[in-house]
């Protein structure tokens, strides 16, 4: 796990342009703390520079940036192939020789032998590769197939420049800090900013999945070589006929041969445990591949409804790990977020990153390598959007539309708070499994959107600015890969459509994200076997019955997880990862966020639209709604506006 940088310019002293990529890397240095490096080419104008953390061959072999045998090739890489023994063997009945054991090499020299595209199409894992092909002057750059680790490119005042973080282009003195209103108006519906943009003009993030080829610092080539579209189509139309028990079993080996193959590591490793079923899962096929206890971390907060400690304790307990929790103090969380502009520089509002940070601290003092459960859920329909989308549309589409404004309204008249007050004294009443978290928020999301379409009222649910325009100044909203018809026909049925739209644009955008920019600010490398191609490309053959079933989602995770926790221990409503920004806005916040959505400052920068925004927050401070998701997102821009343009 690394960072990766570098650019294309004009034909430079290597002096020069070594000095240049080091600086760039230098802004990466979490990423990487053990070592750097700079390989240049003084006539082409070219420079890779890299930032190591050392997780395989820590030796001097694993050094990067890595040349080829032949002295063709040189690549920076970032991220971890853990099929890499695998093809390292196969090469080597073809007549390859090793250096090293890393799997850098591996790469480099199925490259060499069996050409780019072909390798691409067999490495196993998450990775971004920077390539520079000596012989032929071009530049591929390439992203693993989900999208775990990031990667940015742009052309700036005529060098092309690419890296790991943003912080690192802008580095560069070409680089223009010109913000895209385009992409700003994006974030704020969804508090991220959608692939392919990034927040500034002139760069953009490279689409997982893809490569692209640049000759002469343009492109040449762009090619998608592996499509979650494709997969998800291909899955529906050729199913899985299995019983429930053979593809309990058969998704159990599936996900132990992914542990197994995260488990590779000459550093220490563990896992996150919230105590949910995704990390449990992860933990409990950890615990049986190992012959030694695993170490796992929890944090947990004292404040009800936002602590997961205990769950995670008990699912420890049962299975034998070697266990480390830590209680967080409101005090000590909110130490984090004057560094949130930093770890994240690019704007991003997912609160959660909180929580992600701490539990990242608490593990790298013991551990390089943690494994955690992200990706069960957009796989195996856990989102209890999904369910209640599917069920809330299908009885709001025997309605007239004039009587679903009218409901909306009348919803609406009702203060959240006092739904949820309402909620809480029939709660008694509604199944452990239907139970939610903030039902008065969700049910006013539901009223807003119930006279649209299916597809409008998954925008709403996944909105946080409805009417962006309204806000952001001088800009438009732009379609996203969500908006591509290809979905639509790929996923008739609306919950497998929100599904596949959650794994393409929030799952990469929003969760991998979090967790990589989180991790790696403490230079811990964060693993994600439910995320492994395999895994998810078997999910999709996965009918949607043993996905989700009686309204419970996730039902055929669960079945694999009740094989190694009892399922009292992991059977509860979903809580999620937060903390109680809403409550911090109202007190201990309150005059942190007052100084940055002061109207005159916001008026004079001239992005944003004061007038809704102080709306909101006096609704918020009143106590009258809960708006902690929308403030959430103007708070994040304009700390990273400070931190990133003043």
């Amino acid at each position: 796990m690394c960072g990766i940088t570098g650019f294309w310019g004009a034909a430079a002293s290597r002096d020069t342009l070594v000095e240049q990529g080091a600086s760039m890397a230098r802004a990466l240095l979490r990423r990487g703390p053990d070592d750097a490096g700079e390989w240049a080419d003084a006539d082409a104008g070219v420079c890779l520079a890299f930032r190591r953390l050392a997780i395989l061959d820590l030796s001097a072999c694993g050094h990067q940036p890595m040349v080829s045998r032949d002295g063709r090739f040189v690549i920076v890489f970032n991220g971890e192939i853990y099929n890499f023994r695998e093809l390292r063997r196969e090469l080597e009945g073809v007549g390859a020789a090793f250096r090293g054991t890393s799997d850098t090499e591996v790469i480099l020299e199925a490259v060499r032998i069996w050409g780019f595209d072909a390798t691409i199409r067999r490495l196993g894992g998450m990775f971004a590769i920077a390539l520079w092909d000596a012989e032929r002057k071009t530049l591929t750059l390439a992203r693993d197939r989900i999208g775990k680790k990031p990667l940015y490119y742009g052309v700036h005042r005529g060098t092309l420049m690419f890296g790991s973080e943003l912080k690192a282009l802008a580095r560069h003195p070409h680089f223009v800090r010109d913000v895209n209103r385009d992409a700003l108006t994006m974030y704020l519906r969804y508090g991220y900013v959608p692939t392919p943009l990034s927040i500034y003009n002139g760069v953009g993030k490279l689409v997982p999945g893809t490569y692209v080829v640049f000759k002469e610092r343009s492109v040449a080539d762009t090619v998608m070589y592996w499509n979650p579209v494709d997969v998800a189509r291909d899955g529906q139309r050729n199913p899985h006929d299995m019983s429930d028990a053979e593809a309990t079993s058969s998704l159990d080996q599936l996900l132990r041969d992914a542990v197994m193959h995260r488990m590779v590591a000459d550093v220490p490793l563990g896992a996150f445990l919230s105590g949910g079923l995704d990390s449990s899962t992860v933990a409990a096929i950890m615990q049986v591949s190992s012959r030694t206890p695993v170490k796992t971390f929890t944090i947990g907060f004292d404040v009800p409804g936002y602590n997961e400690a205990e769950a995670a304790k008990a699912v420890a307990a049962h299975l034998g790990t070697d266990h480390t929790e830590v209680y967080i103090t409101p005090d000590e969380a909110r130490t984090v977020i004057p560094t949130l502009a930093d770890i994240y520089d690019e704007p991003f509002a997912d609160s959660s990153q909180i929580p992600t940070i701490l539990v990242s601290q608490l593990a790298r003092k013991t551990v390089t390598v943690a494994l955690s459960g992200d990706g069960g859920d957009e796989l195996f329909s856990g989102y209890s959007r999904y369910q209640w989308a599917q069920k809330i549309w299908s009885g709001l589409a025997r309605i007239p539309g004039p009587a679903r404004v009218m409901m909306s309204r009348a919803v609406h008249h009702i203060q959240a708070d006092t739904w949820d007050r309402v909620y809480d004294g029939v709660q008694w009443a509604i199944p452990h499994r239907l139970r939610v978290t903030s039902p008065g928020d969700k049910l006013h999301k539901l009223a807003d959107i119930a006279a649209g379409s299916p597809d409008a009222l998954y925008r709403g649910l996944v909105s946080q600015w409805k009417s962006p325009q309204d806000v952001s100044m001088r800009s438009r909203e732009l379609a996203t890969r969500a908006d591509e018809a290809s979905i639509m026909r790929a996923t008739p049925d609306f919950t497998s459509r929100m599904m596949l739209t959650d794994l393409i644009t929030y799952l990469p955008d929003d969760i991998l994200v979090k967790v990589d920019r989180a991790s790696m600010s403490v230079s811990l490398e964060a693993r994600c076997p439910i995320l492994d191609h395999r895994v998810v490309e078997w999910a999709w053959r996965t009918p949607l019955g043993q996905k989700s079933r009686d309204g419970v989602g996730k039902w055929l995770l669960r079945q694999v997880l009740y094989q190694y926790v009892p399922r009292e221990l992991v059977d509860r409503p979903k809580m999620g990862f937060g903390v109680p920004i809403g409550v911090w806005l109202r007190g201990p916040l309150r005059a942190w966020a007052e100084d940055l959505l002061d109207p005159e400052s916001i008026r004079r920068d001239g992005f944003l639209n004061p007038d809704p925004i102080q709306r909101v927050w006096r609704d918020h401070v009143s106590g009258t709604r809960n708006d902690e998701y929308r403030l959430w997102v103007i708070l994040m821009f304009q700390m990273w506006r400070r931190r990133w343009l003043d």
